[in-house]
């Protein structure tokens, strides 16, 4: 219990930590609240004092009750512009501060470190992102809303009501505890449940967006029982955390409704003890009840405030662990740009593991000359796609140092680094937009020629033309209605385009068939004239032509060479080519 108060306190002061930039907005929305629950305080008083001015049988002050009258007119519209001006106010405090939560998370998941990305959910990311900075702004603006408005109504209401009579205002304040209690242990069973409420929902939507994207797979093996049993389960749960923390939370208003009675019927009767004995008139009576009517029914609100608060503290606490995530490692202060990349690659005393308990790459050695190609080869799961991700700086080593043009990657920026490789991975991306805002991606400014020249020497041109609007067609993430191979074709395209001193295709032509592959692999040819090129490829036919071969087995170089010399030792790569060979 001590730990959910000390992080419920630590979540409250980083919401402060954004609400403090509108300072301005906070206290002018306290200024307007208190503002407008005082005048709408003083309208009892003016009620009173009319019912005393009609109390007795023909003796009516009509132009006394006119004069009040207009004055409460007065007070009512001016009371309800400072509410409209306090809400404006609440409104932009509220979505200015979801406007940086979101941005700051979205701009902590740009820097995060690829293993947290990789290790969790994309929906259970989104989750947090959109549902449950959603979430916490309703939570925010009711509080903001009530949360004032509340207090100073409470305040006021006492203050008033002492200037009345101290006696019953004393029967108000001892009934009081009684709503705070109620409220405090709610409030204590509430954020738990919630919490576990925003938790099973970013489950499931980490279930829906994996099946969503993956539907086809699930489908072609006949797992939709077994989807639809996951998806129940989780949902089964969601059910019973949202039903229980959906409970205790509307136990909230009745039961201080309940003490909100108890108040306003021990107001009643000792007020009408003291009308009949004369220390009240019926005006002050009617003042007094309205009164305590007022002063109950912010802790109506205040708790259902503190409720929905245990809710927004819940998802907040959620966003505020991805914020909080620990970034990649920092650039160097003095880190410099890459310029004039001339593809010279060394790898010294390389080691590297996802995880510490799992060697994966060990004491890895690599001299890479300008404009050689090297093509790694091995079994699934070697470390060749390791060594690319180690390349780009995707990950950083454990051991040993990467260098480029002389200089430890780690001493370059990462924009300038990876903006020296062309790569073009078996697993396509698209994002939405047209077909030429995709290829223009890592060339924004080039012209409509270039993009036309680019998709003609990757042999994406022809059906390029065939679509709806060509190179205006527009695609979604997934391609709309291109095939695999196409989609392959548009990210060659897209490296054609920017041509960089180094490249890297990890099984490129993986999803396009035999002849198309032949024409592309032409098109390499020419693209890689000159350039330090780092080709992983699983079919041996493509990388004949390749300087250097690197075979790998458990993340070392067991052999290397050219095509003919690794044959010619009849080693682990001359088993390799022959199985893929032989009939």
């Amino acid at each position: 219990m001590e730990n959910q108060k000390k992080k419920q306190l630590a979540i409250l002061k980083d919401v402060l930590r954004y609400i403090k930039k509108y300072r301005i907005y906070t206290i002018l929305s306290i200024i307007l609240a208190a503002s407008g629950a005082l005048l709408a305080l003083y309208v009892p008083i003016l009620t009173g004092e009319a019912i005393d001015l009609i109390w007795y049988k023909d003796n009516v002050d009509f132009a006394g009750m006119k004069q009040i009258l207009a004055e409460v007119a007065v007070i009512i519209f001016i009371t309800a512009l400072f509410q409209w001006l306090m809400n404006v106010c609440n409104n932009k405090i509220t979505y200015n501060v979801v406007h940086d939560i979101r941005k700051e998370a979205f701009d902590k998941i740009e820097i995060l470190p690829l293993k947290y990305i990789d290790g969790k959910s994309y929906g259970e990311i989104v989750s947090r992102v959109i549902a449950d900075v959603d979430q916490f702004s309703e939570g925010l603006l009711m509080g903001f809303t009530q949360f004032f408005t509340g207090v100073t109504t409470i305040l006021g209401t006492l203050f008033f009501m002492l200037r009345i009579n101290v006696g019953i205002t004393l029967v108000v304040v001892c009934l009081t505890p009684v709503s705070l209690f109620v409220a405090a242990f709610i409030a204590k069973k509430t954020f738990s449940m919630f919490k576990l409420q925003s938790e099973t929902r970013g489950e499931q939507t980490g279930l829906i967006e994996e099946m969503i994207g993956n539907q086809k797979v699930v489908q072609a093996f006949g797992r939709e029982e077994n989807v639809l049993e996951r998806f129940d389960e989780i949902n089964s749960r969601l059910k019973t955390c949202s039903l229980r923390a959906i409970f205790f939370s509307s136990l909230t208003n009745p039961s201080t409704r309940f003490v909100n009675g108890l108040v306003y019927a021990g107001v009643g009767f000792f007020g009408a003890l003291a009308a009949i004995g004369g220390r009240l008139t019926v005006g002050q009576l009617s003042c007094f009840l309205s009164y305590a009517n007022q002063y109950t029914k912010p802790f109506n609100e205040i708790s259902g405030v503190v409720t929905e608060l245990q809710n927004a503290l819940a998802c907040a606490g959620r966003i505020f662990e991805l914020i909080e995530e620990q970034p990649q490692t920092p650039e160097a202060e003095n880190a410099h740009e890459l310029k004039e990349v001339d593809g010279t690659v060394n790898l010294q005393d390389v080691s590297f593991s996802y995880e510490e308990s799992k060697k994966l790459i060990e004491h890895l050695n690599l001299s890479v000359m300008p404009g050689q190609r090297i093509a790694i080869v091995g079994p699934t799961g070697c470390g060749k796609t390791t060594i690319i991700n180690l390349l780009m700086r995707f990950y950083d080593v454990n051991q040993g140092n990467i260098e480029v043009n002389g200089m430890d990657i780690r001493e370059v920026t990462r924009k300038s680094l990876r903006a020296s490789y062309g790569m073009v991975l078996q697993e396509t991306w698209l994002k939405s937009g047209t077909i030429e805002e995709n290829l223009k991606m890592g060339k924004p400014h080039a012209t409509r020629e270039e993009v036309i020249e680019a998709a003609k020497a990757a042999h994406a041109h022809s059906f390029i033309k065939r679509l709806p609007k060509g190179y205006d067609t527009y695609i979604t993430e997934e391609g709309g209605g291109l095939s695999i191979g196409q989609k392959q074709l548009l990210c060659i395209a897209r490296v054609m385009l920017c041509l960089p001193p180094m490249l890297i295709l990890d099984e490129a032509t993986s999803s396009i068939d035999t002849r198309t592959e032949l024409k592309i692999q032409k098109a390499f040819e020419r693209m890689m004239a000159g350039r330090t090129s780092f080709i992983v490829a699983h079919r041996l036919s493509t990388i004949k032509e390749a300087d250097v071969i690197l075979v790998m087995k458990d993340g070392a170089i067991i052999e290397q060479g050219t095509h003919e010399e690794l044959l010619g030792k009849k080693g682990f790569y001359y088993n390799l080519y022959n199985s893929q060979f032989a009939f």
